[in-house]
């Protein structure tokens, strides 16, 4: 069987963000509406409302601002892969981003939060963390999706908190 070939979005990032949260790749609805977490049943817009006190907001450009202004960027371990669907282990023949790349054009990142366990393990295993001069954590993956160490939104939460040290 052949799976289509899928490329990522574009880094959403500018030269105040202090934090990069880094996906695997972005789920087939998010990849259709062009946009970060499109899926509404993901949790990372709603952690980010409640760690900031933001009411929720339903226009895409208005999230991307709200983002910015907290010194987040957005963007995917995964440049391109195979894959069936939307779900991280059917991912195959992942080819990453240019995210060392990215971290010298913006030095004022100095923390990377991996969303879930497929994002952290592509870096690990495509990448590396011995040229990473930043602070990093494993987080809780954001996605609505059941797996093997699935937390409440409240576990979820408290994980993610740790972003706010950085910003």
């Amino acid at each position: 069987m052949t799976y289509p070939l899928i490329t990522s979005l574009e880094p959403i990032v500018n030269h105040q963000s202090k934090v990069l949260i880094l996906g695997s790749m972005p789920g087939l609805e998010s990849l259709r509406k062009q946009q970060y977490y499109g899926n509404p049943r993901n949790h990372f817009w709603g952690i980010m409302y409640k760690l900031f006190q933001q009411e929720e907001l339903q226009d895409y450009r208005e999230k991307m601002a709200f983002i910015k202004n907290h010194h987040i960027a957005l963007w995917d371990v995964i440049y391109s892969c195979l894959r069936e669907g939307s779900l991280d282990s059917n991912i195959k023949a992942e080819v990453p981003n240019d995210i060392l790349g990215l971290l010298e054009r913006y030095p004022n990142i100095q923390f990377i939060g991996f969303n879930g366990g497929k994002a952290y393990e592509v870096f690990k295993k495509k990448i590396g963390f011995r040229t990473l001069d930043i602070n990093y954590k494993k987080l809780p993956s954001t996605s609505p999706v059941p797996g093997r160490n699935v937390k409440s939104f409240e576990e979820k939460l408290q994980d993610w908190k740790i972003i706010k040290e950085y910003v």
